[in-house]
């Protein structure tokens, strides 16, 4: 076989031909793909052919979600399901327009599947296709449970993401005596969860139910009933099992027996919560002063405790880690390894050697004691970590001893 070498190619140009379908489907509304359609929305469409024959109307079906709703070759052509007040079927010479009208309205958040088949004069051209579009959401959001998580919050879970408006509120009761009332003191709503916290502890053990007032999702549709509302348990906080600290047993049994009308059960119930509340309390104590549990608040309070002398900004964690080691630094306190360690703990700056600082003048019988008296150390062995409120960015190292200087 024989090889043609051509010494260039030169393209003088391109020309891109698309081939066009002769029938083709247009103005369609609502468009393929599009979400949030209205569910009392009306359904329309053009079959158009590009060629001279026209579309061949008896040819042409469409079905929505499975069901035929236009039959051209059918009398009436619209299905009653699809024939509204405002359903029409016009053709002219090359279009083919139809409108439909549900009866129904569509179903809140569904797909709608719509598929068009047809055929122009003759048969040249033939068209089989399919979208669908997305209804918008209409339907109320639901409560669908309730759990309390700790003595003052509880979580309720609805179905889809909600919003709270201003005016919106949750309700909570006891459905059992005796119990505490309740109110809501704050709401977080995180997506589709909301915690509520309370104004005071709830009642353990005890049936509670919460009511959702004005808790719309995403699209504004407010919660209706009887999906607005779920029961729980009141919290009771961990206890040791081995702990028996029941008043009603506490009593005498010919107390007990005399108590015909239950009084005498109820009135130790209340008491009994009470406590439970305080014995809840002590149970927490140790969460409160250990460093790596306690609250923030209780953080600063330590600090506060052990007469921290730093007026630095701090997070959480260094709060904390200043706490574990405040004692510590106290006991370094006047030695160049304390001043090391309490610039590397704040600047993380690691000093490798301290220089005391010994250049002011003392001017006999003008100089005073503990007002212009600058003391020099006998040795740079002793140093004093001291912090200049002046300036906030970082502390100052200045070194002491008990000597007076000799200088003039």
């Amino acid at each position: 076989m024989s090889t043609l070498e051509l010494p260039a190619l030169y393209v003088d140009s391109v020309a891109l031909v698309a081939a066009t379908p002769r029938l083709v489907l247009v103005n369609r509304d609502p468009s393929p793909g599009e979400s949030g359609v209205p569910i009392d929305a009306t359904l329309a469409l053009e079959l158009v052919d590009t060629g001279p024959d026209g579309v061949e109307r008896s040819t042409a079906r469409v079905w929505i979600d499975g069901v035929l709703a236009f039959d051209g070759s059918a009398v009436p052509e619209l299905a009653p399901a699809f024939a509204g007040p405002l359903a029409s079927v016009t053709q002219t010479a090359d279009t083919l327009r139809v409108f439909l009208h549900p009866v129904v309205p569509l179903a809140s958040l569904a797909t709608v599947h719509v598929r068009v088949l047809a055929q122009t004069v003759g048969g040249a051209a033939s068209l089989d296709e399919v979208y669908s579009f997305v209804v918008e959401d209409r339907t109320a959001p639901r409560v669908v449970g309730a759990q309390a998580l700790a003595q003052r919050t509880v979580r309720v879970a609805f179905d889809e993401p909600v919003l709270v408006p201003s005016g919106a509120t949750f309700l909570l009761a006891p459905k059992s005596a005796p119990a505490v009332p309740v109110a809501v003191a704050g709401v977080n709503v995180e997506g589709s969860v909301v915690l509520l916290t309370l104004d005071t502890e709830m009642t353990p053990d005890v049936l509670h139910e919460v009511v959702a007032v004005g808790v719309t999702d995403l699209f504004g549709n407010a919660v209706l009933g009887p999906y607005d509302r779920a029961s729980f348990t009141g919290f009771r906080p961990a206890r040791p099992l081995t702990r028996r600290f029941d008043l009603w047993r506490m009593l005498p049994k010919h107390n007990r027996r005399d108590d015909h009308t239950g009084d005498l059960f109820r009135f130790i119930a209340c008491l009994q919560e009470v406590t439970d509340l305080l014995l809840a309390d002590v149970d927490r104590w140790p969460d409160i002063f250990d460093l790596e549990r306690a609250p923030e608040a209780f953080v600063d309070l330590i600090l506060r405790d052990l007469g921290n002398p730093f007026p630095f900004e701090l997070d959480a964690m260094g709060k904390r880690r200043l706490a574990s080691v405040l004692v510590e630094m106290y006991r370094q306190k006047g030695t160049a390894k304390g001043i090391q360690n309490a610039i590397r703990f704040f600047l993380g700056i690691d000093i490798s050697a301290i220089t005391p600082f010994n250049a002011d003048t003392l001017y006999l019988g003008e100089s005073l004691l503990g007002v212009d008296w600058v003391l020099g150390p006998p040795t740079a062995s002793r140093a004093t970590l001291s912090t200049s409120r002046s300036r906030a960015s970082s502390p100052t190292v200045s070194a002491s001893s008990s000597a007076p200087s000799s200088s003039t």
